[in-house]
């Protein structure tokens, strides 16, 4: 059969990334304490296209994630974009992972175990070297210092969220980082709060204010006194309650 893909192409435009934009993939990631998770993922998988080729072929791509779906785990990331190079002849191969992970956890005062979803994502790269960057988006409760000095009573609170996203020459959790941005937040959240845990929560956020740009900085404090981790980027959005804006902070190490 005629193989159109391979065909010359007159117009001499190199492309940075072709290939496969939301997949939607089962997929198993391990945990802190050893075992796995099953959960669902969207994957994009794309490699270069040198100028002289028309099109790349699409279904390598999938053949080569049904081939490592038992575990698309960080430690695979490498060969599954050696394999994608070496498939597709391509002089650089990226993939995105965007997945949900879920941590069990003990509501504050009741100790009612629920359990808690993050997004995350696996971004990873491979030219003459491996790239890889772990991305945790954490939700956090914040109250507003300004607005707690100024009121008689009260102080508008919102819902913020904390992304980080770290390089790393040393296995760091996911867990880790979800409990640096929680500790930096005014308070954490919870799936599940009794009405003693609320108030424990309500008042533990109101005792711990923070603007966007104190919460920046209270997760680049640990980020940076951790010799794992080589490279980071964190924002914080709040998502305002009394402005039709929203806050926003955020630092990239250089």
């Amino acid at each position: 059969m005629r193989d159109i893909q391979s065909e010359s192409d007159f117009r001499e435009i190199y492309l940075d990334r072709v290939g496969v934009n939301g997949v939607r993939y089962p997929i198993r990631i391990k945990d802190r304490h050893d075992t796995y998770q099953h959960t669902n993922a969207l994957i994009n998988l794309y490699v270069n296209l040198p100028k002289e080729f028309r099109g790349t072929h699409m279904s390598r791509f999938i053949e080569i994630l049904n081939r490592y779906q038992s575990d698309l785990s960080f430690s695979k990331l490498k060969n599954i974009l050696m394999e994608t190079k070496a498939s597709l002849k391509a002089d650089e191969a990226h993939i995105e992972i965007l997945f949900t992970y879920f941590i069990l956890k003990k509501s504050p005062v009741s100790n009612i175990e629920s359990y808690m979803d993050y997004t995350c994502q696996f971004i990873a790269s491979q030219k003459d070297h491996f790239d890889f960057i772990l991305e945790v988006n954490v939700p956090v409760q914040l109250v507003c210092p300004c607005s707690k000095e100024i009121s008689e009573y009260g102080a508008h609170n919102q819902r913020g969220l904390a992304t980080i996203r770290i390089r790393m020459n040393g296995m760091v959790w996911i867990e880790e980082l979800v409990l640096i941005a929680e500790n930096a937040g005014s308070s954490p959240l919870f799936a599940l709060l009794k009405r003693e845990d609320e108030k424990y929560v309500t008042e533990q956020a109101y005792d711990h204010p923070k603007f966007v740009e104190d919460v920046v900085r209270d997760i680049v404090v640990p980020l940076e006194n951790d010799s794992r981790i080589t490279w980071y980027q964190v924002e914080v959005l709040s998502q305002e309650s009394i402005h039709n804006h929203n806050a926003y902070a955020s630092v990239t190490k250089r």
